[in-house]
């Protein structure tokens, strides 16, 4: 197909849509809109095979510079693609090349993938300007199709193994050869083939190789890299293992790099930094070799900041798009301080373990607010704490963000005003815990401008108490609609399920965030957070929690989440009392470890939040719960592991 066609997908640029339109379409084919447009799509492709035949007047194969042919086999797997629809395509010439699954002839059907690529072999037979091919292509296939595209500049396969014993055909044959993507390559042999191919065509001439997914690359395939290292400027590693991680510094030659991307999909990294701290380095200094570095991700790489850190203090790199995701706040403090080196991003994306607040959080605002070019800014898990008055200062300091994702507690309207300042802002997405007011919203939606067109304004955590009626969200969505054509979006923090139980919780912040210091600088602030539900009477076994006792009486099963007060007057120790003296039933999952008096707090231990999170696991799954109470919450501890865990 060109780049441009007017159905593909099962979509079209030509078909009306309308009432109207589908009413004559109706009277006319007698099916609905749906058949109709895969009709085209599929006329489509017959008419390109049928060029590729000679039987059309115009030889429209012989102008196809790129051509898809996932896009055929989508279309073969269509529902829609049966009885008239499929008669029709496969009628005449095309019939021989209707290929059925194997087994008895009355289980057959058609088979997508190998039909697809009998239907390429006709078309690449008659296409001499192609230049770009993508599919789930065969080898064997792949092998008769390479001498027919002398242009041939990008190739997209499936499955790595098609390109076995094709590097020989690209370097005889396709001399504008660079660009190859895969979708991955799990063989046993992948490491070797791949690094045999790398060998095998043009040397320096290879620009960008991408594996969306798992392979099993490693060592031979870094190496061979270093046949394309002048030429070779992107690079996208989807998913790598332990031993991959431990042969990048097999890439050093790779300099030239101005598009960078790891990933670990498996999670299962190792830490370079600790485990092979020789290889580390190397990394690190290959990474502050590639001036020309642009853009870099690392997801779920464990250490990825301290990679990240001396790389973002090189005078000559200037990145415009950094993303990283799965680090840890509590070690990255230099990380955060790095990011104000580059002034010249324009796109950040940040995921990581907000168990850290405090100073970890400073540091990173400081830095951010430093990043006045940024455009679009992605803040999961690390904004979980953000409050007003950090995110209305990230609004002050950058203020050419298009797209904005943040989290926040106890956000309010009182971030609105700094908001409606950010002229370009074309989508806000608030995962913060809020507490907005429909007149709030209203009063920043009115303040927006003509570069604000399309907003789209999505609250997806708002507090129960600040629910919005049904009224007030239209409002907001009509207004929206009018004001910028944009759209709103609303959802609130609130119920879910728990082993097959309906469970209706009703959050609501008890007591303002405070903040007491003890005599040795610790932040101990503070969070009164209950989660309520209906209280449903229920019997309490002897085999729920012990043996010995037989209450023989309904009672309620009250857990507690919060930190121990060694002192015995607030706290968990407090909570079981009065528990107790109501006649009901107390579990505690501890948050926090304290050594404190009647005078105050001498010191805190704070409780790992994965270890938290088993605790509760550990109290729903065996005895239930019918209450849960969370208070004395440190700011530290990430507030919606607790909330995950009980969802």
């Amino acid at each position: 197909m060109h780049d441009v066609s007017p159905v593909t997908n099962r979509g079209s640029s030509e078909i009306d849509v309308s009432a109207q339109g589908r009413a004559k379409l109706t009277d006319k084919a007698r099916m609905d809109q749906e058949e109709f447009m895969t009709m085209r799509w599929a006329q489509l492709w017959r008419t390109i095979i049928l060029s590729a035949l000679g039987k059309t007047l115009f030889p429209y194969a012989r102008y196809i510079r790129t051509l898809n042919l996932e896009d055929l086999e989508e279309l073969l797997q269509d529902p829609k693609f049966k009885n008239q629809v499929s008669k029709r395509f496969f009628e005449g010439e095309l019939a021989a090349h209707k290929i059925q699954t194997s087994g008895p002839k009355k289980n057959q059907s058609l088979d997508p993938g190998r039909t697809s690529n009998a239907l390429g072999d006709i078309i690449t037979a008659s296409t001499p300007m192609l230049e770009e091919l993508s599919g789930k292509i065969e080898n064997d296939s792949l092998l008769r199709w390479i001498p027919r595209a002398p242009r041939l500049r990008l190739l997209n396969v499936w499955y790595g193994g098609a390109l076995v014993g094709a590097g020989p055909l690209l370097r005889q044959h396709c001399h504008e050869f660079k660009t190859l993507s895969l979708w991955g390559w799990t063989h046993d042999d992948a490491d070797q083939e791949l690094a045999n191919f790398l060998n095998e065509i043009n040397p320096q001439t290879l620009e960008s190789l991408e594996i969306f997914s798992y392979s099993c690359i490693g060592i031979e395939s870094f190496l061979a890299l270093s046949c394309q290292q002048e030429s070779l400027k992107e690079l996208k590693l989807g998913s790598i293992d332990a031993n991959a991680m431990q042969s990048l510094n097999m890439l050093a030659g790779c300099t030239k790099l101005t598009t960078l991307l790891l990933t670990d999909a498996t999670n299962r990294s190792i830490d370079l930094k600790n485990a092979h701290n020789d290889v580390f380095l190397e990394v690190v200094a290959w990474l502050r070799s590639c001036k020309k570095l642009r853009s870099i991700t690392l997801r779920n790489l464990r250490g990825g900041q301290d990679l990240l850190t001396p790389m973002l203090l090189e005078n000559d790199i200037r990145l415009k798009n950094l993303e990283l995701k799965g680090y840890a706040m509590a070690d990255a403090r230099d990380f955060h301080q790095a990011l104000a080196n580059q002034p010249s991003l324009q796109e950040l994306q940040l995921q990581g373990d907000s168990d850290e607040v405090g100073d970890g959080v400073t540091t990173l605002v400081e830095s951010l607010s430093q990043l006045v070019n940024l455009t679009d800014l992605h803040l999961q898990d690390v904004s979980d704490y953000f409050t007003d008055e950090v995110i209305g200062r990230l609004a002050r300091s950058l203020p050419k963000l298009e797209e904005w994702w943040t989290g926040g507690w106890a956000v309010t309207d009182a971030i609105w005003q700094d908001i409606a300042t950010l002229k370009s802002l074309r989508r806000l997405d608030m995962a913060a815990i809020s507490r907005f007011t429909a007149k709030g919203i209203l009063d920043f939606i009115l303040n927006l401008g003509a570069g604000n067109k399309g907003l789209v304004l999505a609250i997806m955590m708002a507090d129960v108490d600040c629910d919005l009626t049904e009224g007030e969200q239209m409002v907001i969505r009509e207004t929206i609609a009018a004001k910028v054509d944009g759209r709103f979006e609303f959802q609130l923090l609130r119920e879910s399920k728990r082993n097959g139980n309906d469970v209706a919780y009703i959050f609501s912040v008890l007591v303002p965030v405070a903040s007491r210091q003890s005599p040795q600088g610790i932040d101990a602030r503070f969070i009164d957070l209950f989660i309520t539900r209906e209280r449903i009477p229920t019997t309490i076994s002897t085999t729920s929690y012990g043996e010995g006792e037989n209450f023989g009486m309904e009672k309620r099963r009250i857990l507690v989440i919060a930190g121990s007060d060694s002192s015995g007057g607030a706290g968990l120790e407090a909570d079981q009392k009065v528990i107790a003296a109501h006649q009901c039933y107390a579990m505690t999952a501890t948050t926090a470890l304290t050594a404190q008096s009647t005078r105050g707090v001498v010191d805190i231990h704070h409780v790992p939040s994965a270890f938290v999170s088993k605790q509760i696991d550990a109290c729903i799954d065996d005895i239930g719960v019918d209450v849960v109470k969370i208070g004395a919450l440190l700011l530290f501890l990430a507030i919606p592991l607790p909330v995950s865990a009980l969802f």
